[in-house]
């Protein structure tokens, strides 16, 4: 029995993964799509939103009945309920992917407005902190959990220059506010990536020390 739940944890555990790998890919071929102007990595990106939305509703299911037939204690019981809301931050991720795909469509049918150089840069700060979060999960590793909720300002900052510089082409040149909005908006997206991020590091550290923290990770609150 014992050999048993153990391998339904790994079961777990292996669906995560493949959730939040296909959450990092999705992040990067929205991004590419409006980087290269191709309207195929779109698509497949909403391709892989499905994909995600069955492995959430998997992992929901098999961590219920887990929490249900197990009645797990201590560690165990943290894990599973880590797992569960983890799954919900990256279901969230897919979607906010698929909302960069289509404003990427958007920018595809009118001239670029600008060298796309900050956008990319944020998105793969946004991938690498959905990576590290997912690692530090998997080997319970609070310390690089901590790094991710630190990088979470790096990524707003970007945000606010990106913002800065697309309202300064706004008050400029009227014909560019619908691309700027559209490319505002890809950061805004971005943005809410990293925070889900660190809201999957946040529970890392609330299964690693049993400490639940709320919307920010704090140097006291170690």
């Amino acid at each position: 029995m014992e050999r048993q739940f153990d391998e339904e944890l790994n079961t777990l555990k292996e669906k995560l993964l493949r959730m939040a790998t296909l959450a990092e890919e999705s992040i990067a071929l929205a991004v590419r799509c409006l980087k290269d102007r191709k309207k195929a990595y779109a698509q497949q990106v909403f391709e892989g939103e499905e994909a995600i939305n069955l492995l959430d509703i998997e992992i929901d299911n098999l961590g219920m009945k887990l929490l249900a037939l197990r009645q797990p204690m201590a560690s165990d019981l943290r894990f599973i309920t880590s797992a569960m809301r983890i799954a919900v931050e990256l279901e969230r991720i897919g979607d906010l992917s698929v909302n960069i795909a289509e404003r990427a469509l958007d920018l595809l049918k009118h001239p670029l407005l600008k060298p796309l150089i900050d956008i990319p840069r944020m998105a793969e700060m946004a991938q690498r902190m959905v990576k590290d979060s997912l690692d530090a999960f998997i080997n319970r590793d609070d310390k690089l959990a901590k790094s991710v909720c630190e990088r979470d300002d790096e990524v707003d900052d970007l945000n606010d220059q990106i913002f800065r510089e697309l309202l300064t082409y706004m008050m400029q040149e009227h014909s560019t506010i619908k691309r700027a909005v559209d490319l505002m908006l890809v950061g805004r997206h971005l943005e809410r990536i990293a925070d889900h991020a660190t809201n999957i590091s946040e529970d890392v550290i609330y299964l690693v020390k049993g400490k639940t923290i709320k919307h920010h990770c704090e140097k006291d609150s170690f």
